[in-house]
């Protein structure tokens, strides 16, 4: 299959206007395929050759001004068309594959009850999977949907749909949209319907799932009114389409999907055991994200797939905002959680070796395979930070007003970074491309450095910069009191690179903390007096936005190798359990378990840094036997769980079904303890079955799929990596499961024949099933635990001798990476 080139979307661009698709699809010809017909009418300028882009299981005609074309001209995913200049219609009727992957037209049956559900995700290329189609983002038509479906599903589409008298379900015309947002979504679905600002609104989820969609309705609908209201006090132009419909899809490869008016989330956002006020904030934050979508990426469309961070960083940086604007009753801490787990994300990817800016240079971005690996951290998080620094710089009042501008000017078209640039730059006297060329079209993180030279109560504070990025910046200058607290003596605000030093009166500062306030994209280091009292006084630093900064600098510290793994740890014994702040106990705890405990500690201090883990656990847990915080309880919880280093305990909880003190095990603290039994080899396949017999839900397969592969038996393992290669009868989710079970540090001698054998066995996946798959191989199958210098070196002959996949290339390159990383970090 021909990946399309930016050369050739140029060129097809500058011949075609295509006006409008008439899209007729029936679902009800079988499980492995369906019916499409593709009726398309656009206008050559001129005469020419060109191509639309089709992935049929088989193409049965195709007509051309009502001239038959050849179906065995088909060449991979192009039939080439031979126009003359003026008006067109062309008609393709094929057969389609369902996808099991996430890719275009995905089919799931529910084992809960055995009904089925279909939805598309068309993004990048995979229109192509569901109609024909001329597949690039600034092709911008009219579609107009039909559907054929069994009579018990309901179809939901981009525009309001309605059933009609002859059985199917037709959709409302769509004003101009890009074709990766047309979206079909059709099954025997629950909804819950209202109204909003005149418009119907809906959310949708699985028959299975309806209970617990139900309990949470309120908060879904309510979150998604408040997101609408702020959004139309924010921008000029009105809500561009018909209806707000939000589908919570099963196995779904991203966290949601912009769909214009048909927002697909994966289902995993509907909860069915109980979780925590972030993970509640989490799913608030990824409704306001995909709600401004709406505006900037559907409005408001990329030309090429290098300014897919004009989509990405603006729903992020306007989610969080949003969220912590409109919802701060229910989420008030939102920028906490932003910066202790998507900023992280940012660092992590932009000191890889893949790194690439925020706004690539187009010839960096030259055909769709490339495009899709920008999809990362750079593209989402770090974009979001430098756009939160620009309204720090600009001030929100410019920056809206530039947007403002650039929704006008470019209202159901297409636009570039320059553009938006340049819209920008119309509401202000600033020199927003300056500011462009430094923050967008550059790599890497700086470092900011506190250096205060003086004596007595006179002191200078120079910030020294590595890198050459300009910030606008906070500085929080503490003191300690008698009773060993830091008090905030004053916020001072800085730029930087600082035209003089910054003068302080007063005694010399126990604590300087640069970025407070986490304004700005940037690694922070302390003076020497500030790094022990950051060491030794973290849980008295008064605001937990500050403590977030702190914990972050320590979390690159040890990355960067200035701070022992174990001074980590000793830190977060010393300090998380007094930590009041959900979202730094679940951060720091996360990057404990996963990276030090896993990664960063060599295998015999592994059982002391998990009997840390243990111990703070314990503390917390202590600490909420009062049940006045749940959310902090659960997650001590899991985290004993996931730390357990022999089984009697979290095997009592299973037995009783309850932790003492509560809470009781829901389905998912119970797959979480069997899981972990498996891997300590405390249970076997009648605890795994009988489990499943409780739990049959989907979710409930994954569970069994992952302690399965847990399970420290060489039979059990073989099993697992067959079903991960050998066959492709796993479904995304089901492989992402047995692989995650698959790798266990507990069982490295276990496993060690596995690590030669992975890059093989992936390169040949992802050439068969594909990028989603092979990203998937990449992420969840990678022999991460295995770090030592054999498995660095095995893995860098195979990036060098071996042809594979964009995909998975780009993320063998990450894990190679992070597993480089890893070894220098025990190194000291």
């Amino acid at each position: 299959m021909s990946v399309l080139t930016r050369d050739e979307a140029q060129t097809r661009a500058q011949l075609l206007d295509v006006h409008r698709y008439r899209v007729d699809l029936d679902l009800t010809t079988g499980d492995e395929t369906f019916e499409s017909t593709s009726t398309v009418r656009f206008t050559a300028r001129a005469a020419g050759d060109t191509f639309v882009e089709l992935k049929p299981a088989t193409l049965h005609s195709a007509t051309l001004d009502g001239a038959p074309l050849d179906p065995a001209a088909l060449d991979g995913n192009r039939l080439p068309l031979s126009l003359t200049e003026g008006e067109h219609e062309l008609r393709v009727t094929a057969t389609m594959r369902y996808s099991r992957t996430g890719e275009g037209m995905h089919r799931f049956t529910d084992p809960t009850d055995g009904e089925s559900y279909v939805y598309t995700q068309l993004f990048m290329e995979d229109v192509q999977r569901v109609f024909a189609a001329f597949d690039q983002p600034d092709l911008k038509a009219v579609f107009e949907v039909a559907v054929t479906a069994p009579d018990d599903w309901t179809v939901l589409a981009n525009g309001i749909t309605e059933r009609q008298p002859d059985g199917t379900w037709k959709a409302a015309p769509t004003p101009l949209l890009s074709t990766y947002f047309v979206c079909v979504a059709a099954g025997p679905w629950h909804s819950v319907r209202t109204e909003h600002a005149g418009l119907p609104f809906g959310i949708h989820c699985r028959r299975s799932l309806a209970p617990h969609l139900d309990a949470d309705a309120d908060e879904i609908l309510a979150v998604t009114k408040a997101c609408y209201d702020r959004y139309h006090e924010k921008f000029d132009e009105p809500y561009p389409f018909d209806s707000y419909d939000q589908a919570f899809v099963p196995e779904f490869n991203a966290g949601a999907m912009e769909n214009p008016g048909l927002v697909t989330f994966r289902d995993e956002f509907v909860f069915r055991s109980a979780v925590t006020v972030t993970e509640r904030q989490t799913r608030a934050m990824v409704i306001a994200h995909e709600m401004a979508h709406m505006w900037f990426g559907d409005l408001v469309t990329l030309r090429w797939w290098d300014d897919i961070w004009l989509n990405e960083s603006f729903a992020e940086y306007m989610g969080y905002q949003t969220v912590n604007e409109a919802c701060s009753d229910l989420f008030p801490n939102t920028w906490i959680d932003f910066g202790v787990t998507r900023k992280a994300w940012g660092y992590e990817a932009d000191q890889r070796p893949s790194t690439h800016p925020v706004a690539p240079d187009p010839e960096a971005v030259p055909d769709t395979a490339s495009a899709l690996l920008n999809f990362d951290g750079i593209s989402y998080a770090k974009g979001a930070s430098a756009l939160r620094q620009l309204v720090t710089w600009l001030g929100e009042k410019d920056f809206l007003a530039g947007i403002n501008i650039h929704f006008k000017r470019h209202k159901f078209g297409n636009a570039t970074l320059a553009d938006f640039i340049d819209n920008l730059a119309a509401a202000t006297d600033r020199d927003v491309h300056g500011w462009a060329e430094q923050w967008l079209r550059t790599t890497g993180v700086d470092t900011l450095t506190p250096r205060l030279d003086g004596e007595g109560l006179h002191w200078n504070l120079t910030v020294d910069r590595a890198g050459t990025r300009p910030h606008r910046i906070s500085v929080g200058v503490y003191d300690r009191d008698p009773s060993g607290d830091l008090v905030l003596r004053e916020h001072r605000e800085l730029d930087v690179p600082q035209d003089a030093p910054a003068a302080l009166t007063g005694p010399r500062p126990a604590l300087v903390v640069l970025n407070d306030g986490d304004l700005t994209y940037t690694k922070l280091r302390f003076d020497e007096v500030s790094a022990e009292s950051a060491l030794r006084g973290l849980s008295r630093v008064p605001d937990p936005l500050t403590r977030a900064v702190v914990w972050n600098a320590l979390r690159d510290q040890v990355r960067d190798g200035d701070l022992a793994p174990a001074d980590h740890l000793a830190v977060a014994g010393a300090h998380l359990a007094e930590e009041t702040e959900l979202a730094l106990v679940q951060g720091v705890l996360a990057f404990a378990r996963h990276q030090i405990a896993d990664r960063y500690v060599p295998a015999d201090q592994r059982p002391a840094a998990l009997a840390t883990i243990s111990g703070i656990a314990r503390a917390l847990l202590r600490r909420t036997e009062d049940g006045e915080a749940p959310g902090l309880r659960l997650t001590a919880v899991r985290a004993f769980v996931d730390s357990a280093t022999t089984p009697d305990k979290i095997a009592s909880w299973l037995d009783e079904g309850t932790v003492h003190g509560g809470p009781e095990l829901d389905p998912e603290l119970r797959w979480r303890i069997l899981a972990r039994l498996a891997v300590l080899g405390a249970t076997d396949e009648a605890a795994i079955a009988a489990e499943l017999e409780r739990d049959p839900s989907a979710t409930g397969r994954e569970g069994a799929a992952r302690c399965r592969a847990a399970l420290p038996d060489p039979e059990a393992k073989a099993a697992a990596w067959s079903a991960l290669f050998d066959s492709d009868d796993l479904s995304n989710y089901l492989f992402t499961a047995t692989a995650q079970g698959f790798w266990q540090p507990e069982q490295a001698d276990l496993v060690s024949e596995y690590v030669p054998r992975f890059y093989e066995a992936a390169v040949a996946l992802g050439d068969r099933r594909g990028p989603a798959m092979a990203e998937a191989a990449g992420r969840y199958a990678f022999p991460a635990y295995a770090v030592d210098a054999d498995s660095l070196a095995l893995g860098e002959r195979h990036l060098a001798d071996t042809p594979m996949i964009p995909a998975l290339r780009r993320k063998l390159v990450d894990q190679l990476d992070d597993l480089r990383r890893a070894l220098k970090v025990r190194e000291g």
